[in-house]
């Protein structure tokens, strides 16, 4: 008993240590560096959209159908039943073996994916590796959340997560302006749509440099019983950060909440009494949630292309006008993001993407389109930023990687059938019909999460999770 005792001691004072440090420039150099592999991953991510287009152009789509998925629909559903497939079945990876060593691991793997994909030349090979890099990208989703929550200091989790999304949202707009240039013509007997996606598999040239820069979290090492190494990575953290203060002191440790260690947790821990309405209350808000976000952001051009009758290139344009809005909306949640509880951010970007969208709906003329389609951007990021940091915080580290990745799978198979439903929305109901869809989903997001959401401001992670 006294053994653990001092265990439990020891891995406070390493957890208190961890979360008195300032927002100094070394601090911010390790969220920036994980939020640079994270840049790849949404590139991978929202190419979808901008591909799509070209593949059709390519005839790859125009025939080809598994089970109720046809065309672009097969395609999207693809996508994100790979993504389903990568967080259910593997996102716990990140528990088992590090925080560090899956962020490189899942990096690798969905850039090789993506990369043979670009040379498949019927769209069944397309749609069968675009979900095998939909698997990569799946787990990469969860081992970043997880990663970043764990390394920050708590004062400044909401504020990481908002840079590291609008990092990670800077390459929106470039793989929309890459589109725009590239999808409508075929640079050196080459369809455009292959470029594209060969320049998002170059992430993996870059994997091992950040590989070496970034440590593994002291939280998962901790939990593994490795609290020598926990206390090097912290000690090494803390000398760059003092480094950066020009021999002034680091603020005084205070107490701690710890976690009781255990290297395995329990699947079935999720459901216990503790954490079981946390859950059952993500599963609704992950389930709708892709409605709103994914419901424009993949098919935007698309809606663009049927409101106005433009053609492909004009829709590609206009739709790279609107994705430069996507690094502002983190941008200005950092104003805010570690000043108001993280549920009522969630709640109010929900409640704007519901209405700017069936404004956006009624909206004719190109001006408005794109006001619209920016004040729609901006929301869904403010609510990726939210809900991406509220997520990783309700859940203790032996099961974080694993209970966000259940929960998060619930977005990637609702996203299957929501494409699908979209499209048939789009085709029967027009744009009024699928915004009518997204503002009922918005209003279930903000029920869910603001009648059951628990308060987690400026708490330490294992006080959020006892």
């Amino acid at each position: 008993m006294s053994t653990d005792v001092s265990v439990q001691t020891r891995a406070a004072a390493i957890l208190a240590r961890l979360d008195r440090l300032p927002a100094t420039r070394n601090v911010w150099r390790l969220i920036a560096l994980l939020s640079l592999g994270g840049m790849f991953e949404l590139y991978d991510l929202f190419m979808t959209a901008y591909v799509i287009p070209g593949l059709m152009k390519a005839g790859l789509l125009a025939n080809v159908k598994v089970s109720i998925f046809a065309g672009p629909a097969l395609f999207v559903a693809a996508t994100f039943f790979g993504l389903f497939i990568g967080t259910l079945f593997f996102g716990y990876f990140a528990d088992k073996y590090g925080r560090r060593t899956i962020f490189t691991y899942s990096m690798l793997w969905y850039s090789a994916a993506t990369l043979v994909m670009a040379f498949q030349t019927s769209g069944l090979g397309v749609a069968l590796w675009r979900l095998i890099a939909g698997i990569g990208i799946g787990v990469e989703l969860v081992t970043i959340d997880t990663y970043l929550s764990e390394l920050v200091p708590k004062s400044m989790r909401g504020r990481a997560f908002a840079f590291n999304q609008a990092v990670q949202f800077c390459v929106v707009p470039i793989v929309a302006f890459i589109s725009y240039l590239l999808v409508p013509i075929s640079p050196f007997g080459v369809d455009g749509w292959r470029w594209v996606v060969l320049i998002g598999s170059t992430g993996a040239l870059i994997v091992w440099f950040i590989r070496r820069a970034v440590p593994e979290s002291p939280r998962w090492l901790i939990n593994q019983g490795r609290l020598d190494e926990a206390d090097a990575v912290t000690s090494s953290i803390e000398a760059k950060v003092l480094a950066d203060l020009d021999g002034k002191a680091l603020p005084v440790p205070a107490s701690h909440a710890v976690e009781e260690i255990q290297p395995k947790g329990r699947f079935a821990e999720v459901f216990e009494p503790r954490y079981r309405g946390r859950t059952v209350m993500l599963m609704i808000f992950q389930f709708f949630q892709t409605f709103g976000y994914y419901g424009f952001a993949a098919w935007v051009p698309t809606l663009i292309a049927q409101q106005t009758g433009i053609n492909l290139g004009a829709s590609l344009l206009y739709s790279f006008i609107i994705a430069c809005a996507n690094p502002f909306g983190p941008l200005l949640a950092m104003s805010f993001a570690d000043k108001f509880e993280r549920k009522w951010q969630v709640v109010g970007a929900a409640i704007c993407i519901g209405v700017f969208g069936m404004l956006f709906a009624y909206q004719k003329t190109m001006a408005l389109l794109i006001l619209f389609g920016i004040l729609i951007t901006l929301s869904n990021n403010v609510l990726s930023y939210s809900f991406h940091n509220y997520q990783s915080e309700l859940f203790p580290a032996r099961i974080r990687a694993r209970a966000v990745g259940f929960t998060y799978s619930f977005s990637r198979i609702s996203t299957v059938f929501a494409s699908f439903i979209i499209g048939f929305m789009l085709q029967t109901a027009g744009s009024k019909g699928v915004f009518g869809l997204i503002a009922v989903a918005m209003l279930i997001v903000v029920v869910s999460i603001g009648g059951w959401g628990p308060r987690t401001l400026d708490l330490e992670l294992e006080e959020i999770s006892r």
